[in-house]
């Protein structure tokens, strides 16, 4: 069920389907669990077919879920190699991506930045803008112009920090284009990965300050009535690099901030739980389900 914290409504999720055999099960499964999210999860490979897909889409509108999807993790942008088979590969995939998306009404496609491929950090994010503009446009043509989220990532000296995301999702937006007509205003949307921030600040995020700055980053590059998307777990790292998740309570980082911090924001978020046991992510949900602000 929804949780409405101050006025942000959160919407709580796993972060792949329960079931891979049946649309009906999964959806089943899923709000016998509490949530109404979940994170379709392509990060090894597709397994899904266009019929499970419709399905599922119909279902999860009828049932109030909010889908999204994470797109295979060879499926980046910003290839050094122009034009190569790894680009060509990736992009083939996020159009499939996109294609499940449109059919069961997922938003949005989360992907990985990608990597700095020994190249200046500048130089990277502008490959990952050209790359993903392009994708752009061969996806509108085909209607499947669907979000893109593109993920804060958990190692220090890798592409993939808040700020790099965000100045990727700025430059993408219709003003900083020039084909504002293929480009809808939350086309690319920044998703706060707090256990990689977590991480990457060496454990920075244990107030509701930290979190409500995070936050606020990446709210005022998202459009008006787009969603905040997250995702969450507890985590070990070393060196300001993240090295696994973990049950929850075993680390460090805690919900319960992140829950007061959402409620000093009017937008609708929708947090993905990425725990490694189910028993987390149910304390997780528990606890933005019912977190307020501070008295």
């Amino acid at each position: 069920m929804e949780s409405i914290t101050g006025s942000t409504v959160i919407h709580v999720g796993p972060g792949s389907l329960p079931s891979r055999e049946s649309a009906e099960e999964a959806i089943e499964l899923l709000l016998s669990g509490g949530y109404d999210a979940a994170e379709i999860d392509f990060g090894d490979g597709f397994w899904m077919g266009w019929d499970y897909a419709h399905r599922l889409g119909a279902l999860a509108r009828q049932a109030g879920v909010a889908l999204s999807i994470h797109a295979p993790l060879a499926a980046f942008v910003g290839h050094a190699e122009y034009g190569g088979r790894k680009h060509h590969m990736a992009i083939g995939m996020l159009d499939h991506s996109a294609g499940i998306a449109v059919a069961c009404g997922a938003a949005p496609v989360v992907i990985h930045p990608g990597f700095l491929l020994g190249r200046e950090r500048s130089e990277a994010i502008d490959a990952v803008v050209v790359q993903l503009g392009e994708l752009r446009e061969r996806l509108a043509a085909k209607e499947r112009a669907v979000p893109f989220g593109i993920e804060v990532m958990g190692r220090v000296h890798e592409l993939g920090s808040l700020d790099d995301v965000v100045e990727i999702c700025r430059r993408l937006k219709p003003s900083n284009t020039n084909t504002p007509q293929l480009n809808p205003d939350d086309w690319a949307r920044p998703v706060l990965d707090f256990a990689h921030l977590h991480a990457t600040s060496d454990g920075g995020f244990t107030s509701p300050d930290a979190f409500a700055d995070a936050l606020a980053v990446a709210d005022r590059v998202l459009a008006p009535g787009a969603p905040l998307h997250i995702h969450f777990s507890d985590i070990s790292f070393a060196n300001r690099n993240e090295k696994a998740h973990l049950p929850y309570g075993q680390g460090t980082l805690r919900a319960e901030p992140l829950g007061h911090a959402l409620a000093q924001f009017d937008r609708t978020a929708t947090v993905i739980a990425e725990s490694p046991d189910e028993a987390s992510n149910q304390q997780i949900r528990a606890i933005l389900q019912h977190a307020r602000l501070p008295a």
